[in-house]
């Protein structure tokens, strides 16, 4: 795991200029290329740790575009996505294949000079007109995090609902009762369409079959961390008796929830747990360290990947036509952002 000594000396910033931008500390003023430098090189860090698992042969010389839901300033607000498209890049890298980004041109793409693609990997959530415009640009889509038209195209999805059962299990087995939630009622569906959010759906459902739900503790909010800490320093001074614990529907929310409980000189986790979801590198590297569910954002390029070669057949026979969908399984990393419940 990346260390902010390991971090400076690969960036050339101060460990605590590198401290503040992975906490995502409002009042530093720092260049968006210094806050992508730092975030790309934690998940570079932390991609190569694990690269020896690897050492497969390439499949074969394939053509991949990528296309992407939010440009490149829209990552730095939320890195889950930037890491999730560094992986597949660099998954390409490692494979051999020639990586094009797509170019978004109002609802279509466009690859660079013309070039002729062998498949696409597109990473979040598009229109029903950009997964048309995708499509002819290449019938072998692979949509990574999120699973539209599932009878005509490969997906690779998180199990959102066994994310939060083991965030759960890990605050009941501490002792928490009184937990709250962080997070938006809704968000765009797999094809944009306005939907319940389903980290929190699947919260509300299992804490109401364990008699626990307590809609009071619930805060509607963006997922983004200047808008969680707004909503829990409302939250805080409304009166209402506070939970033991905060699962948060993503990194940001958590981010921002530390900086109001902080700020409120409530101790973390002595007066209040916090769990988060998505865990990138950040997770372990802000104090306290986040307890996360871990997601897998580099084995969910991965599977994107060998789903788009098995298909596009580089030179040879697809392997398969049908699609498939893949749901990789999170798991929960446990750090010093949770505890017992405070009695």
């Amino acid at each position: 795991m990346a260390t902010l000594k390991e971090l400076a000396r690969r960036t050339g910033y101060s460990p605590a200029t590198i401290s503040r931008i992975l906490s995502g500390d409002p009042s530093l003023s720092v260049t968006a290329d210094a806050r992508r430098k730092v975030l790309e090189e934690a998940g570079r860090l932390n991609y190569s740790a694990t690269r020896s698992r690897r050492g497969r042969s390439p499949k074969g010389v394939l053509r991949v575009g990528v296309a992407e839901m939010l440009t490149p300033a829209q990552q730095l607000e939320d890195p889950y996505y930037l890491y999730l498209s560094g992986f597949v890049r660099q998954g390409c890298l490692d494979r051999k294949y020639t990586c094009l980004p797509l170019e978004a041109r109002g609802e279509g793409f466009l690859p660079p000079s013309g070039e002729k693609l062998d498949g696409i990997v597109a990473i979040g959530i598009f229109s029903p007109a950009q997964i048309e415009a995708l499509a002819a640009l290449c019938p072998n889509v692979v949509f990574v995090d999120s699973s539209p038209f599932e009878s005509r195209f490969d997906s690779v999805v998180l199990g959102y609902q066994l994310g939060i059962s083991l965030a759960l299990e890990h605050l009941m087995e501490g002792g928490h009762r009184r937990i709250g939630f962080i997070g938006p009622s809704y968000k765009m569906d797999d094809r944009r369409q306005r939907a319940l959010e389903v980290r929190r759906q699947y919260f509300a459902e299992m804490m109401e079959e364990r008699g626990l739900l307590d809609t009071g503790l619930m805060l509607d909010c963006p997922m983004e961390a200047e808008a969680a800490a707004q909503a829990v320093t409302e939250f805080l001074g409304s009166g209402v008796i506070l939970p033991t614990a905060f699962l948060c529907a993503n990194e940001e929310s958590a981010l921002g929830t530390l900086r109001a409980l902080k700020e409120a000189e409530l101790s973390v986790p002595g007066d209040l747990s916090v769990v988060s979801f998505n865990d990138t590198p950040r997770s372990a590297l802000v104090d306290p360290p986040l307890t996360s569910v871990s997601t897998h954002v580099e084995e969910m390029a991965r599977t994107a990947l060998r789903l788009l070669a098995e298909r596009a057949g580089g030179g040879r026979e697809p392997v398969r036509t049908l699609p498939l969908k893949v749901v990789v399984p999170p798991s929960l990393a446990i750090r010093g952002s949770s505890g017992p419940a405070k009695c």
